[in-house]
C-alpha cells in the first residue's frame, strides 16, 4: 500500500500577494504586460482543456503522441527511482511515464508539483487508488520559487512538460534552469518539453483558431482581475490578438484595447489608461530550435543525454543529466 505526504509551501495569501504584484507591475509597464499564469482559474483551465482539443492547436497530442512512442525508452536510460513533475495538473501525461517506469522496474516514489492545493489533492487521490504501491509526495508551490523545496534523492528525474518553459523569458529561463541544477545530485536528471520552430502559419493558428476558443481564454484573465481585484475590465471591448516575433522565436498573445478607456482596479487602488488600438502582452510561447535547446542546457550545466522529436519535427523531449 502506498502512502502519500503533501508539503505545502504556497497558500491563496501568498497567490493573491503574488497577483497584485505582477498586476500592478504589468500595468504600470510600458508597453502593458500580464504574466500567463493568471489565466488559470477555474474558467480558464476548462477553456484551455477546450483549446488541446481543437484541430489547429497541435502541440498537446503532438507531445503526448510522442511520449507513446517513447516512454520505454525515456524509463529504461533514466533508470530513475523517483519522478518529478513541475506544474503537475492532473497528472494525466505522466501516467505514461509511470507506467513505463514502473515496466522497466526502478520507480519507487512520484512528486506532483503545483500551484494548486485543490488540484494536487484531487491528482494525487487518482494516483493512490491506481497505483498503490507508488508513494506519493506532492508539493504545492511555485517552480519559479521552490524547486529547493522539493524532497531530497539521489536519483531523481525532473520532468518539465507542455512546452511550458518557453512560457519563461529567456533570462526566467536561464535563472529557472540554473536553480533546478542547483537542486540536483551530479547524474540526475531532466526531462524538457519544448516547442520546436515551425512554419509560421501553423505556429498562428495553432493560437488563434478559428472557433475563438484561444481568444476567450486570453480575455479571461481579465475576468479574473475583475473578481479579485474589483477591477472593472469591459471584457468585450478587448480583441484577442496572436503574433509570431521571427527575431525572438516566440508566439506573444496580445489583449488590443478596441476604444479608448479608463480601467480602474479598486482593490490596487489604480486608474489605467488604455488608448485605441494599445496592445497588453498576456503570452509569450517560445519555439525553440535543438542546437538552442542543448546550448539553454549545457549553459545550466545539463548535459544532453538524448532527444526524440515526433515525425513532423514539431515537439522534442530531451533527457539531460546534471553533470
Amino acid at each position: 500500500m502506498n502512502h502519500a505526504l503533501l508539503d505545502i509551501h504556497l497558500t491563496d495569501g501568498d497567490a493573491d500577494a503574488a497577483l497584485r504584484a505582477d498586476v500592478r507591475a504589468g500595468l504600470t509597464a510600458i508597453p502593458k504586460q500580464l504574466p500567463p499564469k493568471w489565466f488559470y482559474d477555474a474558467r480558464g483551465s476548462e477553456l484551455f482543456e477546450l483549446i488541446t482539443e481543437l484541430p489547429e492547436y497541435y502541440p498537446t497530442r503532438t507531445e503526448r503522441a510522442l511520449l507513446e512512442r517513447s516512454v520505454d525508452e525515456i524509463a529504461v536510460t533514466s533508470g530513475a527511482d523517483t519522478l518529478v513533475e513541475l506544474g503537475s495538473g492532473s497528472s494525466a501525461k505522466t501516467r505514461l511515464l509511470l507506467d513505463a517506469f514502473f515496466r522497466s522496474g526502478s520507480l519507487r516514489r512520484y512528486v506532483p508539483q503545483d500551484v494548486s492545493e485543490a488540484a494536487l489533492r484531487l491528482a494525487m487521490d487518482a494516483l493512490a487508488a491506481e497505483y498503490p504501491r507508488l508513494a506519493l509526495h506532492g508539493v504545492v508551490g511555485d517552480f519559479t520559487t521552490h524547486l529547493d523545496r522539493l524532497p531530497r534523492g539521489d536519483h531523481r528525474m525532473v520532468a518539465f512538460l507542455g512546452g511550458t518553459i518557453g512560457n519563461l523569458l529567456p533570462e526566467e529561463r536561464t535563472q529557472f534552469l540554473r536553480q533546478l541544477r542547483a537542486v540536483l545530485h551530479p547524474g540526475e536528471q531532466l526531462l524538457l518539453g519544448t516547442g520546436l520552430v515551425i512554419a509560421e502559419d501553423v505556429l498562428v493558428r495553432a493560437y488563434d483558431d478559428s472557433a475563438g476558443v484561444t481568444a476567450a481564454f486570453n480575455r479571461n484573465v481579465l475576468r479574473v482581475l475583475n473578481r479579485e481585484l474589483g477591477a472593472d475590465f469591459v471584457i468585450d471591448a478587448f480583441a484577442h490578438r496572436a503574433l509570431w516575433d521571427a527575431e525572438n522565436e516566440w508566439i506573444e498573445m496580445r489583449l488590443v484595447a478596441e476604444r479608448a478607456m479608463s480601467v480602474t482596479v479598486a482593490h490596487l487602488g489604480l486608474r489605467v489608461q488604455f488608448a485605441a488600438g494599445e496592445e497588453m502582452r498576456t503570452e509569450v510561447s517560445a519555439k525553440f530550435r535543438p542546437a538552442g535547446v542543448r546550448a539553454m542546457l549545457e549553459e545550466a550545466r545539463f548535459a544532453v543525454t538524448r532527444t526524440w522529436t515526433d515525425p513532423d519535427d514539431r515537439f522534442a523531449l530531451t533527457l539531460a543529466t546534471a553533470t
